[in-house]
């Protein structure tokens, strides 16, 4: 049996194959789920195109995660062709340049601009999850991508306040939906090569944070590891955990100091 057989998966956030939300669905849809894309705006025929190069071209459909009107026609349509939900992977994260990279950091911004990576970055998940709640059945699984927001990083600035804002909300939701046994887990991937992530000042010196901290290394080429969480959250192998970040960033979150790369470790016989 293939870990989501016959289930009706929505995935935010397709913009090229590079997108970490492009490998979760292809993944989703070789585990046997049905896959619907959302996109908006200019990034539509973007994600179409992307569409394309999955296994099986999913349907796309329009949701401005900031619209209204978009959250309430997304469940019509869904209720309509499909009947229900039972997995979301929410992917979606903006904030504009002044909040990322700035020379005086968190000062750059006025609130308007904070308003907008928040609305966009954190209260998009409980917005989605309200959104298709209603087709959603037990035993359903909401799974957010999620930066490490614990700490400060280099040039993260107000994404990192948005992320933090995003776990909290996650642990909110967890707590409101777990009566209804629908989950909510966030993954917590190391910084990765996408399209949003090339345009985050600084970025390299995230980059050499993993180069020198990962004991199992890490890949910022390679979205499949954090994109396996996503599917294994998303099926019934997790029937217990809710509210959880489950860090998939080659062990950096649990290592205070540099260690050796791992061409320069001793091998250590069993």
């Amino acid at each position: 049996m293939l870990l989501l057989q016959d289930r009706i998966v929505v995935v935010t956030g397709v913009l090229t194959p590079a997108s970490i939300a492009f490998t979760c669905a292809r993944l989703a849809q070789e585990q046997g789920a049905t896959v619907v894309l959302t996109s908006f705006g200019r990034a539509l025929s973007v994600t179409e195109r992307a569409a394309r190069r999955l296994p099986t071209a999913p349907e796309v459909l329009e949701l401005d995660v900031t619209n209204p009107e978009h959250l309430q026609r997304l469940p019509e349509h869904l209720a309509e062709r499909y009947g229900r939900v039972d997995g979301v992977v929410h992917a979606v994260g903006f904030a504009p340049a002044v909040c990322l990279g700035q020379e005086d950091g968190l000062f750059a911004a006025e609130w308007a601009d904070v308003a907008t990576a928040i609305q966009v970055s954190a209260f998009s998940l409980p917005a989605i999850a309200k959104a298709l709640r209603p087709l959603m059945r037990p035993r359903s699984s909401i799974v957010s991508l999620d930066f490490d927001a614990s700490v400060a990083w280099p040039a993260y600035d107000w994404m990192g306040v948005a992320k933090a804002a995003l776990e909290s909300a996650a642990r909110y939701l967890a707590r409101d939906l777990g009566p209804a046994d629908i989950r909510v887990n966030l993954v917590a991937a190391g910084p990765l090569r996408t399209v949003a992530a090339r345009s985050i000042p600084g970025f390299s010196e995230i980059e050499q944070v993993w180069a020198e901290r990962a004991p199992l290394g890490w890949d910022v080429d390679d979205p499949e590891p954090a994109a396996r969480a996503v599917v294994a959250l998303l099926s019934d192998w997790f029937p217990a955990t809710t509210g959880e970040i489950i860090h998939v960033d080659g062990g950096v979150h649990a290592i205070g100091a540099a260690v050796r790369p791992p061409e320069d470790r001793p091998v250590v016989e069993p």
